[in-house]
């Protein structure tokens, strides 16, 4: 490392407050130049796809989630027409929630309920942390993101009592995702159970005309919000999906997306050494030989940004890990994500980053504020805690540089809602200028579909068994029979794992006799 590296490949964005140091990321001089005719398609194509060229081929979409802070950007007067209108809806919405003009049976509301799960779920938990404050926020905020039984109790446990001043938002594009709407009987069943009529309660956020829209339209939710086919789930935070949880907390939405608009317009540039968006891209190439090589890892040096992996994880995996590529190659594409933050995983993982397996890169974020307070403890005489998180940040990338260990770093001035809003367009403009550059459709997830139908075939399964036992009327079986009585001796492994789960939860009313081996044990129910 030379301090005449640093200078030729630090971009400052001035205007942003923005940062990115690829000087540690060691392409050789002439890679920038070599990538730039691949890099002036990659701009052409993005181009195209803000015009509304279909973009996503394999579902015939367009891909917008540029023109949700862009309105006047999108291709036809309607959608400008819906995105204004809809914003102004949440704001409204928000509005009459905070001033108690829309209220619960025992006054303002002070809680929210977000049901959903992926996009619709990660980018507000994101936001929701990153922004929030427990003096501040407006109403408290809790998820429902899995269908994890356990995992709805222990949020419900924490609304116990509150139900009557808690807001609910149900958020599916097709309304028929199995997590959500498991979530969502769940959230229903608990309002019942305390007396209270949940349609006063619930907001959807769905598609026009989905399984969901139509249950809140028959009974009368509080509202509904809009979801568009051309805004995926990975890139929805910047509609209502992320927008309305956030105004409801009390985060100012409007900061968020102008930070969004202003890193966009930066991005947009075709120039590569002062486009952040277009050289994070090509350090992804160098870095893992443009075909996944290296595994990316994530620590931001803020407690804030703690979430900000998991967001990353499926925006960056589920738009890059494809099998195929547009012309129809196997190609088995993708950059793996982990991360937690620093300093934190200085005592953790940080020990194999630098003296394991070289498998990686390293995205380090800084942030240069350090709290909102005027002044800050000195732990030591003219030193802060702030000051160490920093000296860590810089003491670990030299030790990692030292071995050979490749890394970017981004550095923001706050964690604030434009910056936050910043970061969300940068990395979504990466994921699309790098899909470019390996030539993939990174809009669709026939990957998650076929989990879906898999998880799909799993429950008829399930519920064949169930019968099967309950027909039987306390016949034992052992998996093995069970399966051959079904006709589906080659999925005895999954008969079994089913019913281990059914023998360990006494509502299924299946019993389970232990025997060794333990495939000889035998299963039974009570018709």
């Amino acid at each position: 490392m030379t301090w005449s590296r640093f200078k030729s490949h630090f971009c400052h964005v001035s205007e942003l407050g923005v940062s990115l140091d690829v000087s540690r990321i060691p392409f050789p001089d002439e890679f920038l130049a070599t990538m730039a005719p691949r890099m002036e398609q990659a701009f052409a194509a993005m181009a195209a796809l803000e015009k509304g060229a279909i973009a996503n081929p394999d579902e015939q979409r367009m891909v917008g989630h540029y023109w949700l802070r862009a309105p006047d950007l999108a291709p036809t007067a309607a959608i400008t027409s819906e995105i204004t209108s809809t914003l102004s809806a949440i704001k409204d919405f928000a509005s009459q929630v905070h001033t108690g003009a829309l209220s619960g049976p025992k006054g303002k509301f002070k809680h929210l309920l977000v049901i959903g799960i992926g996009g619709s779920a990660l980018g507000p938990q994101f936001v929701s942390h990153a922004l929030g404050s427990p003096r501040k926020d407006k109403l408290a905020v809790s998820f429902f993101d899995n269908t994890d039984p356990d995992g709805i109790d222990y949020v419900l446990a924490g609304l116990r009592g509150q139900l009557a001043k808690t807001l609910v938002v149900v958020i599916s594009k097709s309304g028929g995702t199995a997590e959500t709407r498991n979530g969502m009987l769940e959230a229903i069943a608990a309002f019942q159970a305390a007396k209270l009529d949940h349609a006063k309660h619930f907001v959807a956020v769905t598609g026009a005309g989905s399984k969901l829209d139509t249950t809140a339209t028959q009974e009368g939710w509080l509202a509904r919000f809009p979801m568009w086919d051309w805004v995926g789930g990975r890139t929805s935070e910047l509609c209502a999906v992320g927008l309305l949880p956030a105004a409801l907390q009390g985060l100012d939405i409007q900061a968020i997306l102008d930070g969004a608009a202003a890193m966009d317009a930066v991005t947009r540039q075709p120039v590569i050494a002062q486009n952040p968006a277009a050289l994070l891209a090509l350090m992804w190439y160098f870095a893992t030989d443009g075909r996944g090589a290296k595994d990316m890892v994530v620590l931001p040096y803020k407690d804030r940004l703690l979430l900000f992996s998991r967001y990353l994880q499926q925006l960056v995996m589920e738009s890059l890990g494809k099998e195929r590529d547009l012309a129809g190659n196997v190609v088995n594409q993708g950059i793996a994500v982990y991360g937690n933050k620093g300093s934190t995983d200085q005592h953790a993982y940080v020990q194999q980053l630098r003296d394991g397996v070289n498998n990686f890169f390293i995205t380090f974020i800084e942030v240069l504020k350090d709290r909102d307070a005027k002044s800050s403890l000195e732990v030591e005489p003219g030193i802060t805690a702030g000051d160490y998180l920093q000296g860590f940040y810089l003491g670990t990338r030299d030790a990692l540089t030292e071995k050979n260990r490749a890394s970017v770093t981004i550095t923001l001035p706050d964690v604030s809602p434009r910056s936050i809003g910043l970061l969300i367009a940068l990395y979504e403009r990466v994921v699309g200028l790098y899909a470019s550059l390996i030539n993939i459709n990174a809009y669709h997830q026939p990957g998650v579909e076929a989990g879906k139908k898999a998880a799909g075939g799993v429950i008829a399964l399930k519920q064949k068994v169930t019968a099967a036992l309950k027909n039987a009327d306390g016949k034992a079986f052992t998996p093995e029979q069970l399966a051959t009585h079904l006709g589906a001796p080659d999925q005895a492994e999954l008969v079994f794992k089913i019913l281990e789960h059914l023998s360990a939860n006494r509502s299924s009313g299946v019993k389970k006799r232990a025997r060794t081996p333990w495939h000889e044990s035998r299963y039974s129910a009570k018709a």
